[in-house]
């Protein structure tokens, strides 16, 4: 893939001597990204939710000690609820860029937290643009959008597809989604929405159908567990890569204007295809161990998902490499390889403060 600013007539330009802050950097995607923008020479800022357990297992490979010299990547203690110490953590580091991936993302949860949602997911979103401004902080910001917000509304769907949200997450994400309009273009402010359609890995949680389902596939192989309970296997939804979709958000702030942008793969598959080739990667029939549990479907359910990324692909040069199957293997992989390692004793916890 050609480098985004590449791509928009700036010349290649890498991140030496830059810095970012990213929210959420505990998370799947925060942890790729900090690796994709260490690897380009960035200085990297991420905020942390202080908890009595250990919360920063995916950043095990790039963690470097407060004490150590020269280290560029520096984590904070903040939260998108505190406006205060995001005004104050802003004015101290002076970003040249903002990566919003904080959340409260599970779909189904937050049926159950409603307004924990709407805080974490929707004003969080305005309380760091709003820092922003009041921090007099001159950056470029990025907001992690979802698919969800299409929700009912007919596939395919593209960057002028009407919203319909259909869970308290999607609802959130629509707030934040205009107010980064809104702050775009009332303020002045470069400002965008990522609209990415699932995308998936071997760090995501496992309280995820795609992870719940290759973590069950190891265990039952393993002869750890026997059954494995879904909800709707007729979802159906457009799941990528998320390496590619991280790097999707560093080209979108490259470019010399805003511009909100679909991230997709243009494909689309049920849970049960997922199961079916989940399970024959490791010698198994998934009708033998997947069983229906009512308690894990939505009170409203979105039936279909499917991105049209070809304006991504022009403005950008973004365009996803990892196929279903593919992907679908790698997170069966990492499963069976984690679990052999945490029976075997080989997989290390990390104490830190």
């Amino acid at each position: 893939m050609v480098d985004g600013r590449a791509a928009t007539g700036q010349g290649v330009t890498q991140g030496a001597g830059r810095t970012a802050l990213i929210t959420g950097i505990t998370g799947q995607d925060g942890s790729y990204l900090a690796e994709l923008l260490l690897s380009k020479g960035y200085v990297v800022h991420g905020i942390v939710r202080r908890s009595s357990s250990l919360n920063t297992e995916r950043l095990d490979g790039i963690y470097e000690e407060p004490q150590q010299p020269g280290r560029r990547l520096v984590l904070h203690y903040s939260d998108l609820s505190d406006g205060t110490s995001l005004v104050n953590l802003l004015h101290e580091i002076q970003p040249d860029e903002v990566y919003n991936l904080g959340a409260q993302s599970h779909v189904r949860v937050s049926f159950d937290s409603p307004l924990y949602t709407a805080q974490a997911t929707g004003m969080g979103t305005m309380r760091l643009l709003e820092a922003i401004r009041a921090s007099g902080t001159q950056t470029r910001f990025i907001q992690a959008s979802s698919s969800e917000m299409f929700g009912s509304t007919p596939p395919p769907q593209n960057e002028m597809t009407a919203f319909h949200p259909r869970s308290p997450y999607a609802v959130a994400k629509v707030f934040a989604y205009w107010s980064v309009v809104n702050w775009r273009e009332a303020q002045g402010m470069f400002a965008v929405n990522a609209i990415m359609f699932n995308h998936e890995s071997p760090r995501r949680g496992t309280t995820f159908v795609t992870r719940k389902i290759t973590r069950a596939v190891a265990r039952i192989q393993a002869g750890l567990q026997d059954r494995l309970y879904l909800g709707n296997l007729d979802a159906s939804r457009d799941w990528g890569y998320a390496p590619e979709y991280v790097e999707g958000m560093w080209r979108m702030l490259q470019r010399d204007e805003p511009v909100d942008l679909v991230l997709a793969t243009g494909e689309m598959h049920t849970v049960r295809e997922f199961c079916e080739l989940a399970f024959a990667r490791v010698g198994l029939r998934w009708e033998e161990h997947v069983g229906h549990d009512s308690r894990y479907e939505r009170a409203a359910e979105v039936d279909a998902l499917l991105g049209d990324a070809s304006r991504a692909r022009a403005e950008i040069g973004w365009e996803p490499k990892v196929a279903f199957e593919d992907l679908v293997a790698i997170m069966v992989d990492a499963d069976v390889r984690h679990l052999d390692d945490e029976r075997s004793g080989r997989l290390v916890r990390i104490d830190r403060e």
